[in-house]
C-alpha cells in the first residue's frame, strides 16, 4: 500500500505518454509552438511499463492515459494490452480530445482501456475553433460517438469561461444527458501558459444551470475529484472545484510525465525522475524514488499563491 506524507492512501497513477498536442485550446497551451521534447528523451511504452507494474504490486488501483494528447502517439493501444493483460480488474482509462478517437476507440477497447474522457467545451462550430485554435468540433463528436458504440464509458469534460462557452452550459449538459455521458464541468485553473482571462466559478456554473433545472447536491464518492449534483429525473452532473480549500484532503494521486518524472501534486514544480532507474532495471531504487515522492506530496496545493507551479499542464496529463 503507499501511503504519502500525510496518511493519504494513494492508488491512482496518472501517466503522460506525450506532451504533444493536435489543438491549442485558450486554457492551456495556446501559444505553444509545434517543438517538443525529443523523442528518444522519452521512456518507451516498455520502460513505463516496468513501473506501472511497480505501482500495480504497490496498490495503485486505477491508471489514468493522459497527454497532451495521448493518441498522437503511435501503438498507444499495445500500451494499453501491456497494461490490461497485466492486471485485468485494473481501473484502466484514457483521457483525450477526442479528435483521433473514431479511429482508435475499437482498437483501444479491444486492448482492454474501460473508460474515456473527452474534452468538449462546446457545440458550437465556431467556439469550438477559436477555443482549439482549429476546426476540430465535427471529429471530436464522431470520436465519442464512436467510443460510445464499440461499449466504452464516456464522461465529458467541460471547462467553462467568460464570455466564451458560458452561454452554452445547458446545451452541453442536455446534450450529455441524452447521450447518457456525466458532464463534469471544471473551474478554469489559473496558468501562465493560458489566455483565458477569466472562468467561472462553481457557485456561477450551478445558477446558470438553476436557471431551467432544480437540482440536489450528493456526498462525494470516494476520492473523486468532482462534487456530484443530481437533477430531478436523476440525471447526475459533477463540477470540479479545485480552489476549494477542502480539495485536496483526501487525494489518491500521483503523476509521471512522458519524460519519467514523478510528480506529487499538479501545481508543485517538485519531481523526482526514476527514468534512469528503470532504463537500469533498478526496480529497487524506482521505488525508493517512488516513497521519496509520496513523503514528499504536499497536503494541497499552493493556488494563488507566488509558489504556484509555472508547469504546464500539457507536460502533466492535467
Amino acid at each position: 500500500m503507499l501511503i504519502d506524507g500525510h496518511g493519504r492512501k494513494v492508488d491512482y497513477l496518472r501517466v503522460s505518454v506525450t506532451e504533444r498536442c493536435n489543438f491549442r485550446c485558450q486554457y492551456c497551451m495556446p501559444e505553444k509552438p509545434f517543438s517538443w521534447v525529443p523523442h528518444e528523451k522519452l521512456l518507451s511504452y516498455e520502460d513505463m511499463f516496468e513501473f506501472i507494474k511497480v505501482a500495480i504490486d504497490e496498490g495503485v488501483t486505477k491508471v489514468r492515459l493522459t497527454g497532451g494528447e495521448p493518441l498522437l502517439r503511435h501503438g498507444l493501444e499495445n500500451f494499453v494490452k501491456m497494461i490490461a493483460d497485466y492486471s485485468p480488474t485494473l481501473d484502466l482509462a484514457l483521457t483525450t480530445n477526442a479528435f483521433l478517437l473514431e479511429e482508435a476507440a475499437q482498437k483501444l477497447k479491444d486492448a482492454g482501456l474501460k473508460r474515456i474522457n473527452v474534452s468538449l467545451d462546446s457545440l458550437k462550430p465556431e467556439v469550438a475553433h477559436h477555443i482549439a485554435q482549429k476546426d476540430v468540433l465535427g471529429k471530436v463528436l464522431a470520436g465519442i460517438q464512436k467510443a460510445s458504440e464499440v461499449g466504452l464509458k464516456v464522461k465529458v469534460n467541460c471547462v467553462p469561461m467568460k464570455d466564451i462557452n458560458d452561454g452554452e452550459l445547458i446545451d452541453i449538459l442536455e446534450f450529455c444527458k441524452e447521450k447518457g455521458y456525466e458532464v463534469r464541468f471544471i473551474e478554469f485553473m489559473e496558468n501562465s501558459h493560458a489566455s483565458v482571462k477569466k472562468g467561472l466559478n462553481s457557485a456561477q456554473i450551478q445558477e446558470i444551470i438553476k436557471s431551467k433545472y432544480n437540482f440536489t447536491k450528493n456526498e462525494r464518492e470516494g476520492n473523486s475529484p468532482s462534487q456530484s449534483y443530481e437533477l430531478e429525473d436523476g440525471y447526475k452532473f459533477g463540477i470540479i472545484e479545485p480552489h476549494l480549500d477542502d480539495f485536496c484532503s483526501d487525494c489518491n494521486r500521483l503523476r509521471i510525465t512522458a519524460e519519467g518524472y514523478l510528480i506529487p501534486c499538479l501545481y508543485f514544480e517538485d519531481a523526482l525522475s526514476i527514468a534512469d532507474a528503470i532504463k537500469a532495471k533498478d526496480i529497487d531504487s524506482a521505488k525508493e524514488i517512488l516513497r521519496k515522492v509520496l513523503q514528499d506530496k504536499p497536503e494541497k496545493n499552493k493556488w494563488g499563491s507566488e509558489d504556484q507551479s509555472d508547469r504546464a499542464f500539457y507536460e502533466t496529463g492535467g
